[in-house]
Formats: C-alpha cells, sequence, structure tokens
C-alpha cells in the first residue's frame, strides 16, 4: 500500500490525525513485515525518531519546513554525518560519515525525516540491484523479479509503501530504470543541478542525485529541494532553481517528438509499443503535436557510455586500497600483496570488471583509441540531443525496453545486463533532464514507464509534461 502524497501526510498531521512520530513507527513496522525483501541495508532507528519528534514540534509552533514529516529513504551511497555509508560494498564496510552530503544536509533542513539507507548495486554500477556485498533488493510487487539498478532499494522503499520518497543516483539510468520496474516516479535532473558533495562517486561527469516517488507534485518539489549551486562541488551550477511544480493554466498545445529507432528497436515489447503508440494517439487527439526524430547514433550509445563511464571509474575508486580508505587485507606479505589482496577482497566482480575494462581504455597505447573517440563521439550525441530538443518541449519514447527481469539468472555474458540502458543512457550522456512515470501494466502483471527527456535546466517542462501525459483520458 503506497503513503499519502506529502500534501495530504501534512494536512492529517495538522489535523491530528496523525504525527510525524506515529508515521515513522508505521515505516520502521512495514520495513520489519517486508525485510525478506531486502530493501535496506540499515533503519536509522534513533535518528529517525528523533527528528520526528523534532518536527512534530515545529508542527505545533508553526515553523515546519518545506517537507515536514516526508519519510524518505537514501541509496547507500549518500553522506550522512555520524552515520554508516558503504555504497552497498564490501570495500566501505562499517565506515562511518564525518560529514553530510549536500542532499542530506537540504532534505534535513527542509525537516524531511531520514529513514535509512537503502541497497542497491555496488558502487551504483549495475540494472537489478544483485551486485550489493548485502544481497539482491527485491520487486515489491513480484520478490522473484529484479526492482532495477542501482536504486533497486530506493525505489522499492517508495513502491513497497515504507517511505513516502527516496533520493537515488542515476549515472545512466540508475533512478529512471527502477522506477519504471516498480511502478513509480523517478527523475534524473540536469547534470550540475544537484550538487554531489558528498556523494560516493562512480562516474563523476554523468552522477547525479534525484528522488523517487508517489507522485509527480512531490517529485518537484523534492527535486526544487535539494537543488541549486554549492561551493563545495564545482560542477554544481548556479543557476536560478524555478519552482518546478505543475503549473495548471497552462494548457497551450505541447510540441513533442520520439525516436522512431527507438521504438523500431526489436528489443522493445511489443505490448510496451503498443501503448506507447497509443499515449502518442491520445496526446494527438488531445491537440498536442507529435514529431518523428531521426538519431543515427543509437546503436553507439552504450559503448559510448561504457568506455567513459568505466574509465572514470577506474580512476574514482582507484583511492580505495587499504591504505588511503577502504578495507584492508589481513593477508599480505609485502605492499604490492597489500594493494591487491585489499582490492580482490574489497570489491564485488562487477566493480572489478568495469575497473579493468576503465584501466585498459585509459592505457598507454589504447587512449586516443578509445577514451578520446568516445569522448569526442559524446559531443556528437549532445549536440545532436540538443538540436533535436530545440523547438520541442521535450522527447518522449518508453524508459525501458521491457519490464522487470528475473533475480539470479545467469550470463554467459555479463555485459548483456549492460543493454538494460539502452533508452536511458542519452539522457546523461547529454547533461539534460529525463524523468520516467508509469504508463501502465504488462500482461505478465509488471509496470513499465515512459520517458520524458527535456532541456538541460528545464526540469518544470518535463514535470508540466508527465503531468499531460498522466492526465490523458
Amino acid at each position: 500500500m503506497k503513503r499519502l502524497n506529502l500534501n495530504e501526510l501534512q494536512s492529517a498531521i495538522i489535523s491530528g490525525k496523525t504525527s510525524c512520530v506515529q508515521e515513522v513507527e508505521l515505516s520502521i513496522t512495514k520495513a520489519n513485515e517486508k525485510s525478506e525483501l531486502n530493501i535496506f541495508i540499515e533503519i536509522f532507528l534513533d535518528s529517525a525518531i528523533s527528528k520526528a519528534k523534532e518536527v512534530d514540534a515545529k508542527f505545533a509552533a508553526g515553523t515546519s519546513g518545506r517537507l515536514a514529516g516526508m519519510i524518505i529513504g537514501i541509496k547507500d551511497n549518500l553522506c550522512y554525518k555520524g552515520h554508516k555509508v558503504s555504497a552497498s560494498s564490501k570495500m566501505l564496510k562499517d565506515f562511518e560519515s564525518q560529514f553530510n552530503s549536500t542532499v542530506v544536509q537540504k532534505l534535513l533542513d527542509a525537516d524531511a525525516i531520514i529513514l535509512g539507507r537503502t541497497g542497491g548495486d555496488e558502487f551504483a554500477m549495475g540494472s537489478s540491484s544483485e551486485t550489493s556485498f548485502y544481497g539482491p533488493v527485491k520487486n515489491p510487487l513480484n520478490p522473484l523479479m529484479s526492482p532495477g539498478g542501482s536504486s533497486g532499494g530506493s525505489a522499492a522503499a517508495v513502491s513497497s509503501g515504507i517511505c513516502h520518497a527516496a533520493i537515488g543516483s542515476d549515472t545512466g539510468g540508475s533512478i529512471r530504470q527502477p522506477a519504471a520496474f516498480c511502478g513509480i516516479y523517478g527523475v534524473k535532473p540536469s547534470y550540475g543541478r544537484v550538487s554531489r558533495h558528498g556523494v560516493i562517486a562512480y562516474a563523476s561527469s554523468f552522477d547525479q542525485v534525484g528522488p523517487l516517488a508517489n507522485s509527480i507534485e512531490d517529485l518537484a518539489l523534492i527535486t526544487e529541494v535539494i537543488s541549486g549551486g554549492d561551493d563545495f562541488d564545482t560542477t554544481c551550477s548556479k543557476v536560478a532553481v524555478p519552482k518546478m511544480s505543475y503549473r495548471e493554466k497552462e494548457t497551450k498545445p505541447l510540441k513533442l517528438g520520439y525516436y522512431k529507432s527507438m521504438l523500431d528497436s526489436p528489443a522493445l515489447d511489443p505490448e510496451i509499443r503498443e501503448k506507447f503508440f497509443e499515449t502518442l494517439s491520445s496526446l494527438r487527439t488531445a491537440g498536442h503535436n507529435i514529431k518523428i526524430l531521426e538519431f543515427p547514433f543509437f546503436d553507439v550509445l552504450i559503448p559510448i557510455y561504457y568506455i567513459l563511464t568505466t574509465a572514470e571509474a577506474s580512476s574514482n575508486l582507484a583511492r580505495y586500497d587499504g591504505i588511503h580508505v577502504g578495507h584492508r587485507t589481513s593477508s599480505f606479505s609485502d605492499i604490492e600483496s597489500l594493494y591487491k589482496n585489499s582490492r580482490s577482497e574489497g570489491f564485488g566482480e562487477e566493480v572489478k570488471r568495469r575497473i579493468m575494462l576503465g584501466t585498459f581504455v585509459l592505457s598507454s597505447g589504447y587512449y586516443d583509441a578509445f577514451y578520446g573517440k568516445a569522448q569526442k563521439a559524446r559531443r556528437v550525441v549532445r549536440d545532436s540531443t540538443i538540436k533535436d530538443l530545440s523547438g520541442l518541449d521535450g522527447i518522449i519514447g518508453p524508459t525501458t525496453p521491457n519490464t522487470a527481469f528475473p533475480l539470479g539468472q545467469d550470463y554467459a555474458d555479463p555485459t548483456v545486463l549492460y543493454l538494460e540502458d539502452m533508452f536511458t543512457v542519452q539522457a546523461p550522456l547529454s547533461g539534460i533532464p529525463a524523468i520516467s512515470i508509469p504508463i501502465g501494466t504488462h500482461s505478465n502483471g509488471m509496470p513499465y514507464g515512459m520517458q520524458v527527456m527535456g532541456s538541460s535546466f528545464d526540469e518544470q517542462s518535463i514535470f508540466q509534461i508527465a503531468k499531460i501525459i498522466e492526465s490523458l483520458p
């Protein structure tokens, strides 16, 4: 059962029907009842109750913040002072943060209540939430299925009704794909819209933090709260943060585009394709304009993305060596074996695979052939995407080619899972915002989503488009 949206929640608290403490206790009860789903690595019991009491007092005094009473799960790669953070890895097991990430600080300042840290793929590398040191997260709608990755625990926390909302990170689709698989809403803001300070890095030129929620309104408000410039993050833009919530009075016809190559993909499930074209028909009937777009680079998006992200991961994860930071082996005889054994024991198979791939593409003799070319190709993709968006309000398409897949599958080729990102990597390659909204339920009983991409720093338009699509008859 899904929780109240923020307006309903705050009205219920003000009228005395519930309280922040009661809401936290309900969340803890639900988390315990659904513990077999392995959604949370840890519940922050003491700090959640303490914050709930503080916010209840603010409600009584009339000084409560914008997110007052909202119970939020945070992905296990956001630093929260005095609490453990591990990026779902043995490498950082039992590490306790000494400071708050900027996102966490903004949530606390707005009187949100942080319930605990959610599981997901190790160091945010994966599409299934199975690579975690703490075991796989299960989809609340069908525990045999993946909740998506890498922010699968955050999506599952919302979909299961444990939290009102959650925070994830999106490098190639890690918020939007789990949102689609779990039947909820998720957004990746523009690159630089939200500070990455205090977020454990995977690929620094791609990573972006964003929320998952049960409604577009809550998603927009949380995005607005966590956005804005930050002196601790030089990649964070100082562009003014607009009001992002739905503007009901604006009823002008939309100008939307979609990529023919995406809809023609043989990987796309026929039911998802059919639903997409039904939605297009409804949009046209409602007076909106639809433009067919050509995108000749569709087949190279995944190679570009994985060359660049693994290269950045190789660099970012070099610090975890058992000496500077991270797990230290007890089995070593010299400095070389200390490095090797610490990293071999601390990292899981998928993380090691990506580090090796990234190290290779950055190595002497291969740098120009792979990394250099991929950087140039990324620029071509970005320029083409921005050109496509000019004159349009947004570009729409399926979020994922399929619904949630079964957990525990054996892949002879582990890179098969990389194709799960085929529809979502364009947005982070281009640095633009993208949202996934639930659009239908498959005959297999699992939900799927529609994605809306917009121009850089124009999150308010994609929320507007999403609300209009959601309101179609």
